[in-house]
């Protein structure tokens, strides 16, 4: 039976450094899939491996079902296989001198199941996963993607009540990561199981969760559902990890409402959504998305003309390097076609809602 979880101001501090989990809260109510999202060291795969029993917290609580299953303060800690966890790793953790089959009957074979009731259960969840013609081939004759379904299959074929999932694409080459990552929900959805995921990979957070929570030097820093992390990140961490890699500097002069109005020096205004408390006066850093830029095209108040610096044409879509008022950002259009040339000044427009102002505390570090 699928059960929430709840994480409460977990807590992980290894003997040196700055703890690896810094109160971490969030909680996964019963078939929702939640990422972690984060670059390496953030502490998201530190909080799955807590959740797992596989690393002790030194603070916080957590409980899956409503049942507590860590709690320092308390001295509770149930160990891993008394949690009732499914759990699929990086790499594929198969049985390399056994059948498909008999990776993913292996963990009914401690659980007081009859053999025909394993069998019709086995026979169930390769179908789901798209394995069932496999079923008596060896592991090692199956490619990467396929292996890593068995490791799926083998981790939900007994019901758990949570599943956890530790970057599993990532060893996966770039066409199989893309169909399993489309796949792997819809497996999940028809289960209706409770999932923690763990990934670095943008994309495959906002395909896989119906939450995303963004964490950074053992903090979490937002969670929300991918709309809201894609378009109203909390900071400009959030903002520049999710895509909106181009920066601006300037003075907010002025606000009217949930805008304001941007000095960017040299006498160049411009407006901008404030996802921040920000008073005029305040430094602040505008994130734009490449996307967001609309090249050859002047509409509204941010409009502008750029130099094209670069480009980078990809097929689909042509990158370009664009020259505003002294700062190089990176515009993406789509088309099949690249219809500006280098060298060349054009009109830009940077939409109001797609620029957003955050109280400036320096460049970034991912550190």
């Amino acid at each position: 039976m699928t059960a929430t979880l709840e994480a409460t101001d977990l807590r992980k501090q290894f003997a040196i450094g700055r703890p690896a989990i810094d109160g971490v809260s969030f909680a996964v109510p019963a078939g929702e899939i939640v990422v972690l999202l984060g670059p390496s060291g953030c502490g998201k795969t530190t909080t799955l491996r807590c959740v797992a029993g596989l690393e002790h917290p030194t603070g916080g609580e957590i409980a899956i079902g409503g049942k507590v299953v860590s709690q320092p303060e308390r001295g509770i800690l149930v160990p891993p296989r008394a949690r009732d966890l499914g759990m699929v790793f990086q790499s594929y953790a198969v049985w390399p001198h056994m059948t498909v089959r008999q990776n993913v009957v292996y963990p009914l074979k401690h659980r007081k199941i009859s053999r025909t009731d394993a069998s019709k259960k086995v026979d169930e969840v390769l179908a789901l996963v798209g394995l069932s013609e496999y079923a008596d081939r060896s592991v090692v004759a199956l490619s990467g993607g396929q292996m890593q379904r068995v490791a799926l299959a083998r981790s939900m074929v007994y019901r758990p009540q949570l599943l956890l999932l530790d970057e599993p694409l990532s060893n996966l080459d770039a066409k199989l990561r893309l169909r399993l990552r489309d796949d792997l929900r819809v497996i999940l959805k028809q289960t209706g199981m409770t999932a923690l995921y763990v990934t670095h990979d943008q994309a495959e957070a906002v395909v896989l969760g119906d939450r995303i929570g963004v964490m950074r030097d053992g903090k979490l820093l937002q969670i929300g559902s991918p709309d809201e992390i894609y378009n109203r990140p909390a900071d400009l961490f959030v903002a520049n990890f999710t895509g909106a890699t181009n920066e601006l500097a300037g003075t907010l002069i002025a606000r009217n409402g949930q805008f304001g109005t941007v000095d960017f020096g040299g006498g160049r205004c411009g407006e901008a959504a404030l996802l921040q408390q920000l008073n005029p006066g305040d430094k602040v850093r505008i994130a734009l998305r490449p996307e967001n830029i609309a090249i050859g095209r002047q509409d509204g108040a941010n409009s502008y003309t750029a130099g094209i610096v670069d480009r980078r044409y990809q097929g689909t879509q042509t990158v370009y390097d664009i020259d505003l008022f002294g700062h190089r950002l990176e515009a993406l259009e789509l088309g099949t076609a690249a219809r500006h040339a280098i060298g060349v000044e054009t009109p830009v427009c940077l939409p109001r809602e797609a620029c957003w102002a955050y109280r400036d505390q320096g460049p970034l570090s991912y550190d």
